[in-house]
């Protein structure tokens, strides 16, 4: 039972890894030994956080736009010029768009499926060579696609692509599971209910109305999320193949 919780000395890539869930979750694997690379498309605050977690151990950055195929391309290419092999890729980088279901426009509806599905297929598709290099059968290599609570109930919000991107998120991380662990890359899912971050701003000043609505009574954190990510990356959970795990305080237990 030694070392099961173990992610040290491993290679990670997280995208959208410069604030809210993606940041939390680098943070988590530097401090715990791994070597993470972090992309997202603003530069300035990308650089911030990675010289952040340079103080806790190795973190790189490379800028990308995640939301085009080229980009995609671009960030694969400099991925895998870096690294022959990649033990952890976390699908994180995604956009929201609200708008009354009469008014909601076709820019937005493809601007977050392009990132929020579209980019993590494509992404993953790149990076299987490197991810299929690091991983065996004893210790396969981890693909962790972050999807949300508002894939699964619903948002009460007016975020309809939002919502069907992350639906879509959760089906693809069964489908690609099925078909790819048998090359020793292992993939799951995680389903974040609310932690305050850029995603959730529409909802701050309200954080304590929210956590009192939940059977946990307090909002996600860093340790819950990143902790999550540590136990899909880890040798305790070889045997979880293409589940979403739900870490959301019980916000969708409670919705009944």
């Amino acid at each position: 039972m030694n070392n099961f919780f173990s992610v040290a000395g491993k290679i990670a890539v997280v995208t959208g890894g410069s604030s809210g869930i993606g940041a939390m979750i680098a943070r988590g694997f530097v401090e715990n030994g791994v070597k993470t690379y972090i992309t997202s498309r603003k530069l300035e605050q990308l650089e911030q956080t990675a010289a952040e977690l340079s103080g806790l151990g190795e973190c790189i950055a490379i800028q990308s736009d995640l939301s085009t195929m080229a980009g995609v391309d671009a960030f694969a290419e400099e991925i895998l010029k870096r690294e022959p092999k990649i033990d952890i890729l976390i699908n994180n980088a995604g956009a929201a768009w609200g708008a009354p279901v009469e008014e909601f426009p076709e820019s937005g509806w493809d601007k977050v499926m392009d990132l929020n599905v579209k980019s993590i297929f494509f992404l993953s598709q790149r990076l299987l060579p490197a991810l299929r290099s690091a991983g065996d059968a004893n210790e396969p290599s981890r693909i962790v696609n972050i999807a949300s609570v508002n894939g699964l109930t619903h948002p009460h919000m007016n975020n309809y692509s939002y919502s069907a991107s992350k639906a879509a998120v959760i089906q693809l991380t069964r489908h690609m599971a099925a078909d790819i662990r048998p090359t020793n890359v292992n993939i799951n899912g995680i389903a974040p209910g609310f932690f305050p971050s850029k995603m959730t701003k529409q909802l701050q000043g309200h954080e304590q109305e929210i956590a009192d609505s939940l059977p946990a009574r307090k909002v996600g954190e860093l340790a819950d999320v990143a902790g999550t990510a540590i136990y899909l990356c880890s040798r305790a959970s070889n045997y979880v193949c293409g589940h979403t795990v739900v870490l959301d305080g019980g916000q969708v237990a409670n919705a009944g």
